[in-house]
């Protein structure tokens, strides 16, 4: 979150973390067999490691601008506990095409999270779009800094929240029928 500033470090860490799903995902289901249940957290966990630093060094050798900035965040994947509970949870006991795509509908969600929250806190803390200078305003610094990586968070969720209850599906009442919309 703190390195989603711009919509392109936002895009260079969502698409490290797709591919780093994908590949642990496509990893898991393959050899998943062969994991003793004893210690397949850990493995998991260098199965993510290898897939990490795979992503790391090529994006540092064909990004190396971008790469400068985020870097640092690459290596963190590592520790994303969304990737390990998605190889326990589905690679681990799904076949290979539906765990692809698992890991490819996580990857791409969190991908285009990210790239939402960089759009925002660009557009707020720089006045800007992908480089682009768009706002008529002075950017809020407060969005360009780690902090404001939360609080565009906390105001993205809000912002959602509020869509889905004024759009969204009816909420089920308690006798079982679908209620209406609250407020």
């Amino acid at each position: 979150v703190a390195v989603t500033t711009t919509v392109l470090n936002g895009l260079m860490l969502g698409v490290a973390v797709l591919f780093v799903q994908v590949l642990s995902s496509v990893t898991v289901a393959l050899t998943r067999s062969f994991i003793h249940p004893r210690v397949r957290i850990p493995v998991y966990t260098i199965i993510i490691a290898v897939w990490v630093s795979a992503i790391d060094m090529l994006l540092a050798a064909f990004f190396p601008a971008l790469y400068a900035q985020v870097g640092l965040y690459i290596k963190l994947i590592v520790a994303f506990a969304i990737i390990i509970s998605r190889l326990e949870v589905f690679a681990s006991k799904q076949p290979l095409v539906p765990t692809f795509w698992d890991g490819f509908g996580m990857g791409l969600g969190f991908l285009l999270a990210l790239v939402i929250i960089g759009a925002f806190r660009e557009l707020l803390g720089n006045g800007s779009f992908m480089g682009y200078q768009l706002a008529p305003f002075k950017p809020l610094l407060f969005f360009a800094l780690p902090a404001g990586g939360f609080f565009s968070i906390a105001l993205l969720m809000a912002f959602f929240n509020v869509i889905e209850r004024r759009f969204g599906k009816p909420e089920a009442t308690a006798s079982g029928g679908a209620g209406g919309h609250h407020g």
